[in-house]
């Protein structure tokens, strides 16, 4: 009885351990002790400072402080916006003509452009309220400094007979409008895809107290002013 018993123990013990799950060897056991890890967090890269902004910041914003005996550096004047603007009359007529507008403008700011309309109507231009009238583009941050910086150093350069823009396009409270004639003259705009020259409006918006400090930013900025 006592052998039977023994037997029946020992095949209790080999059952056991047939059911225990077998540790794995060299390096798969390694791999299987080390915890697993997470899915990778997605890595973006920094994105850089647009070049004029750290001028700005580094040069222009001392100079500025010098010129206009600051004390204060938040009180130097600076770029708040810029506003670009294309005005297509004929869309009138034909409201697939704003499309073409829409996609220049986009292609020339990088940000998608605004439809505007009419906030009345006038019936000597055949204009009633809420008709397709342009497309508009307000750039701010980088995008600004950017669109700033391709403005003064590649566009306003490739306009025909080019002498320098007018000193006297301020209103007064310290923002500069520039009128372009065509969009041809941005690299952007491919010529042979366009079926008309369309003219805008480029507004810049700064936090300067008047005209004559606008027009010391403007110019350190690197805006080409016309000599009187």
């Amino acid at each position: 009885m006592e052998k039977a018993a023994t037997t029946m123990a020992d095949e209790k013990k080999k059952d056991e351990q047939q059911k225990k799950p077998k540790a794995p060897k060299g390096d798969k056991a390694q791999a299987s002790a080390e915890p697993k890890a997470g899915p990778e967090a997605p890595r973006h890269a920094a994105k850089e400072t647009p070049r004029l902004r750290a001028r700005f910041e580094k040069e222009v914003a001392v100079a500025l402080m010098k010129e206009l005996e600051l004390k204060n550096p938040m009180a130097v004047p600076r770029l708040n916006k810029i506003v670009v603007n294309m005005g297509v009359g004929e869309a009138t007529q034909n409201a697939k003509l704003i499309d073409p507008a829409v996609n220049e403008l986009g292609q020339i700011t990088g940000q998608k452009p605004v439809v505007t309309r009419a906030k009345k109507s006038i019936a000597a231009f055949k204009v009633r309220e809420g008709m397709p009238i342009g497309a508009m583009v307000t750039l701010r941050g980088d995008r600004m400094y950017e669109f700033f910086d391709r403005l003064v150093s590649i566009v306003l350069p490739r306009v025909r007979d080019f002498r320098g823009v007018s000193t006297k396009s301020f209103d007064g409270r310290g923002n500069y409008t520039l009128g372009l004639h065509d969009q041809l003259i941005f690299p952007e705009i491919d010529y042979s895809k366009v079926d008309k020259l369309k003219g805008m409006n480029v507004t810049i918006v700064t936090t300067a107290r008047s005209d004559d400090q606008a027009r010391s930013l403007l110019k350190h900025l690197g805006m080409p002013f016309r000599a009187n």
